[in-house]
């Protein structure tokens, strides 16, 4: 890509810094919880055809855009947004804040809207310049891992060849880039397990059948399959979020739900690691005379890893935007779990982050799921030419 061509994507970008402001407060103001996104996505719905983007529906809530290169066909890139917000409230005490009682953008999904709109309109303005295909997915429901899925289970993904998302980042500061290859994010999965005993009075214990203590031996004897069971240099986490059981102080309890999540980076471990939670918590339940009634697991997302070659153009990108020395090449890794990482399975890609922090403005720097999360708004704009300049990129390779 030329520097003329450059300058001009940037120019664009800087042209429309305040409409994509406008729109993130937009969306800020008017959060909405997992696939309940209905007044997000019809906002959304409308911005795109105000700039002529033909999209189809994804499931209630979510939308694919597609804007057509006019120099014929090429490769097809899918660019991401999420666009659900959280149950929480929202102590900004910004002009902005949220009109919805008990919910919050707290993770900068609103930003990630508005950031993708504001790459559609300079987009759609350059489709008689580019071969190819740029699909612009608004997804739901990130935030409770049911959004990604929808568009992979529906078939939307697989004719494409690239997938590109962003991420806003309170931990790093504005005007950086981040894209790290390799594994960036954990896995998340949430495992039930109900555990069935057999009643009596506690001054008969050999009565019963104590589900409460075959539930407590179980929680414990997890936390082996990351101490013993796992090499030291594979990051696991297996946590114990919930632990019910038992009706009243002098009853053997007959019943215990055991709820908790595992994390891990790599798929082969994620897989070795739920099988040992199913075995270990049978064996366990057997030993106490009891047994599991109950097993589940909830996928929320696999592990999030970035193809190489896919992270070496968003480097390039970055260093392009920013300079390269504000690119962020070794970004630490995270056990907070992304569904991007659905869209991964299906295509090579690389998930980015943003920095929204301002060192000088301590609004800034809240942690992303914390009621007084804010962003430096300078940080959509680098979003913005994120998302435009590596599509172009790829398209023109």
């Amino acid at each position: 890509m030329s520097t003329a061509v450059k300058q001009n994507i940037r120019d664009e970008v800087l042209a429309g810094k305040e409409e994509v402001i406008s729109l993130r407060r937009y969306f800020h103001q008017y959060p909405e919880a997992s696939l309940k996104e209905f007044q997000t996505i019809k906002k959304i719905k409308e911005e795109l055809t105000k700039l002529g983007i033909s999209y189809v529906e994804v499931g209630e809530t979510g939308v694919l855009g597609t804007i057509e290169g006019k120099k014929g066909a090429g490769k097809t890139i899918l660019l991401r947004a999420d666009i659900d917000a959280l149950e929480l409230e929202d102590k900004t005490g910004k002009e902005y804040q949220s009109k919805n009682p008990g919910l919050n953008h707290a993770c900068g999904h609103d930003g990630h809207a508005a950031a993708l709109l504001g790459a559609a309109k300079i987009l759609k303005n350059r489709e008689n310049d580019f071969t190819g295909k740029i699909l612009l997915a608004f997804q739901p429901a990130e935030e409770i891992g049911a959004g990604a899925c929808q568009f992979v289970d529906g078939g939307f993904v697989d004719e494409v060849d690239r997938v590109f998302g962003i991420h806003l980042d309170s931990s790093v500061e504005v005007g950086k880039l981040v894209a790290t290859k390799g594994p960036t994010n954990a896995s998340c999965d949430i495992f039930k397990i109900e555990v069935e005993g057999f009643s009596s009075h506690v001054a008969q214990p050999d009565v019963g059948r104590d589900a409460v203590l075959a539930a407590a031996s179980i929680v414990v004897e997890l936390q082996k399959i990351a101490a013993r069971e796992v090499s030291p240099l594979d990051t696991v986490v297996v946590g114990i979020g919930v632990l019910n059981a038992g009706t009243r102080y002098n009853i053997v309890a007959n019943h215990a739900e055991i709820e908790g999540t595992v994390r891990t980076f790599s798929h082969e471990t994620r897989a070795f690691v739920l099988k040992r939670v199913k075995e270990i918590a049978e064996q366990i339940a057997a030993a106490h005379r009891t047994k599991i009634s109950g097993f589940s697991i909830y996928d929320a997302a696999g592990p999030l890893i970035n193809e190489e070659e896919s992270t070496q153009l968003a480097q390039k990108v970055a260093a392009e935007i920013v300079g390269i020395e504000n690119v962020i090449t070794d970004n630490q890794k995270s056990l907070g779990a992304d569904d991007f990482a659905d869209f991964l399975s299906k295509a090579p890609g690389v998930y980015g982050r943003v920095g929204t922090c301002n060192l000088e403005n301590p609004d800034t720097q809240y942690g992303h799921h914390h009621e007084k999360f804010d962003i430096d708004e300078d940080g959509l704009a680098y979003a913005t030419e994120y998302h435009v300049t590596y599509a172009l990129s790829y398209l023109a390779e």
